[in-house]
């Protein structure tokens, strides 16, 4: 199953791209995030791990994010494993004359019977937890151009 989401934001994809893929960012741009570690040395890239803490039904969930794909200013994808849980969100950049448009698109996998009965509960609670993260990275960017 995934979920999408897409948004249009007044901005170079240069400043978009590089505030989206800054972790240091995310608990400024996703609700549920509290911190965020980058565990990995040297530049984001394919590899590179990031510990993110979250805010869940007020219990703290760690989980490490895997860059799985990294291609600057077009596409990064993150995954993270947990339980038999298997995230993957990948994000597309997309150029346009006055801005970018950011395709984001979010999948989960199971594996065992336990967790196929449990993955409809676990989309749930991930899509309202990310649902108009989009939203609040375009209101974060256009809102710093305008300081």
């Amino acid at each position: 199953m995934a979920f999408k989401e897409s948004v249009y934001i007044d901005a170079p994809v240069e400043t978009v791209f590089d505030i989206t893929t800054d972790f240091e960012q995310a608990p400024k741009i996703m609700e549920n995030v509290v911190k965020t570690e980058k565990m990995t040395e040297g530049p984001l890239q394919v590899g590179t791990q990031v510990k993110e803490t979250r805010n869940v039904r007020a219990n703290e969930i760690v989980t490490v994010l895997h860059v799985i794909e990294f291609i600057p200013n077009q596409k990064y994808t993150v995954k993270s494993e947990s339980g038999g849980m298997t995230v993957v969100y990948q994000y597309q950049f997309s150029a346009n004359e006055d801005g970018t448009t950011v395709d984001f698109t979010g999948s989960i996998k199971s594996k065992g019977l336990k967790n196929a009965f449990i993955r409809p509960f676990f989309e749930k609670i991930l899509k309202k937890e990310d649902e108009n993260h989009l939203l609040r990275l375009k209101e974060y960017i256009e809102q710093e151009k305008t300081v």
